[in-house]
């Protein structure tokens, strides 16, 4: 049974920093895109962004901006965000997701298999 299970969120300042984890089990990591999305109150879940497993990223460049960085370690299964200059405006639950292959997708009905969500919030 495949699982991601994201962590490391919570309630930030506008300015500061945090690094979202997400540990997967019951797939081979290696073979699998990672993406980051994201879901506010009333709005539809949106790209954050993706790396691959040779390490190539992709970000959302509406809003990233330079702030996100997406990284991976194969040998724990584990996928990160860590996120900077966090603003009011990113408030939301973020979700990791899989798919398997090499080609990245921003669209969150390529992805297979998605984690619970780890809410975000940014006070001004």
């Amino acid at each position: 049974q495949v699982r991601l299970v994201e962590s490391g969120g919570g309630l930030v300042q506008a300015g500061g920093s945090l690094r979202l984890s997400c540990a997967a089990s019951g797939l081979t990591f290696r073979h699998y895109v990672l993406g980051w999305f994201r879901q506010a109150p009333g709005k539809e879940r949106e790209f954050v962004g993706a790396i691959t497993w040779s390490g190539g990223r992709i970000y959302n460049s509406d809003f990233v901006k330079g702030r996100f960085t997406i990284s991976r370690d194969d040998a724990e299964s584990t996928a990160y965000l860590q996120m900077n200059s966090l603003k009011p405006e990113d408030t939301a639950v973020y979700y990791c997701a899989a798919t398997e292959g090499s080609d990245v997708s921003t669209r969150t009905l390529d992805y297979d298999y998605w984690g619970q969500g780890t809410q975000v919030t940014v006070s001004s």
